[in-house]
């Protein structure tokens, strides 16, 4: 394909998967009354976003860690001119006789517990991903939200992206000929922080912030924002970021879930400091074509650092990079690479003024990410992660949403809750 036919094509309004709607100006219209729960980084950020649509009036806020939740309170009094309520627990804020809409921004093994208990309350929610922890728990959700019928978001913000979006339409298009094998990495260096053991902060109640999970010994290493990397709370780099790109992959190419699912890995380089292999390769045999996740969190990663963070796609007739803002396509017989850049630094914001528009609408088919969509995504990730801790390949059975034949395996669906939690039913 000569250069020229590559951006006329490119040059095609996206179409297909960023959601299609026009954003209305909220400000004449009532505003949602909204909840958070997890006022730390990226509970802010959504809900930074959200306020941004001049749509909502965040009333309260909630967080077992008390410099956070004064933090949150006077940043959100100084966006909206009104001050919110503050709540240590999250039955109470969920108590509150005019909140319409909750968003969820605690660490994943949180996140069943606070959803359901939303879902009961008949509460629209915008949760951020992954959905769950385990698969189990992440059953149990669905169910609820089915039951419940309310409008539900997960933070896939990535299919906001015009440039996946195009990626897609190129596809489609037929420019790559038949796809027969993705690729996807996220290869970076991470700073992981603290490792020594130590009391907690006297503003964290380390107790109530573990909840359902292991409590394990404080250290920096593995609380706010670190811990991504502790297999106890975030289950490692696939599950907490990869999973971007596992999702947008299943979005652009209309994939259900993997059949079968063979990792490997190893840690090494990080041994001692995180808890989730710091190398991984990861085959997820979806029916149609295989997808190859690797990651190295050490070195350089690719030998072409532009290609660290992204997906490829491998076409008969050309193969496609795909990253958040920019396409490179590489065609068979030519020698040459075509790069074009496709900003998108609003897709965080569209994803949460999606979600408010839906709301407003009442109408769940505005909705850019299904909460059945979310469970194969975090599923996906979860079963390759099960098959990297127990050395086996896993074979999944999506029609009744087991494992079979591998007791190893199945027994990481469901992880034991701690003492004095107890684990939603599916």
């Amino acid at each position: 394909m000569k250069r020229r036919t590559f951006i006329e094509k490119a040059s095609i309004s996206t179409v297909g998967m960023v959601t299609a709607f026009h954003i209305p100006s909220f400000a004449q219209n009532r505003k949602l009354k909204i909840g958070l729960i997890g006022c730390g980084w990226y509970g802010m950020v959504i809900t930074t976003a959200a306020l941004k649509t001049g749509s909502v009036e965040v009333i309260a806020v909630c967080d077992v860690d008390l410099e956070h939740l004064k933090s949150s309170a006077d940043e959100i009094e100084k966006l909206q001119g009104s001050r919110p309520k503050e709540f240590k627990d999250y039955q109470d804020l969920l108590d509150l006789k005019d909140l319409e809409t909750l968003f969820i921004g605690t660490p994943p093994h949180w996140h069943a517990l606070q959803f359901i208990a939303a879902c009961e309350k008949g509460l629209d929610i915008y949760c951020e991903k992954p959905l769950a922890y385990d698969i189990k728990e992440g059953q149990a959700m669905v169910k609820a939200a089915q039951k419940a019928g309310n409008i539900v978001q997960i933070g896939f913000q990535r299919r906001q992206s015009k440039a996946f979006a195009k990626a897609k339409e190129l596809i489609q298009q037929g420019i790559l000929g038949k796809v027969h094998q993705i690729g996807a990495q996220i290869h970076y260096n991470p700073g992981v922080g603290d490792c020594s053991i130590q009391n907690p902060p006297a503003f964290l109640d380390w107790e109530a912030w573990c909840g359902p999970a292991p409590k394990l010994d404080y250290r920096p290493s593995i609380g706010h924002k670190k811990w991504r990397l502790e297999k106890e709370y975030g289950n490692g780099h696939l599950v907490d970021w990869g999973i971007h790109h596992i999702d947008i992959i299943r979005k652009i190419m209309d994939f259900s879930m993997p059949t079968s699912f063979d990792s490997k890995g190893s840690l090494n380089i990080l041994a001692g400091k995180i808890t989730t292999p710091d190398t991984l390769n990861a085959t997820l045999n979806f029916e149609e074509c295989p997808v190859l996740w690797q990651h190295r969190l050490w070195g350089t990663g690719d030998f072409n650092t532009q290609f660290n963070n992204g997906a490829f796609f491998y076409g008969e007739k050309a193969t496609l990079f795909a990253s958040d803002d920019k396409l490179v396509l590489t065609v068979k017989g030519e020698n040459k690479q075509e790069e074009m850049n496709i900003p998108n630094p609003e897709a965080q914001e569209n994803h949460v003024a999606n979600f408010l528009y839906a709301v407003k609408a009442k109408d769940k088919n505005m909705l850019a990410c299904s909460i059945e969509d979310a469970f194969q995504s975090t599923a996906t990730v979860q079963l390759a992660m099960a098959s990297y801790y127990t050395g086996s390949e896993v074979k999944w059975d999506l029609a009744n949403r087991e494992i079979v034949n591998n007791k190893a395996a199945a027994k990481l669906l469901a992880r034991p809750y701690r003492d004095g939690y107890k684990r939603p039913k599916v």
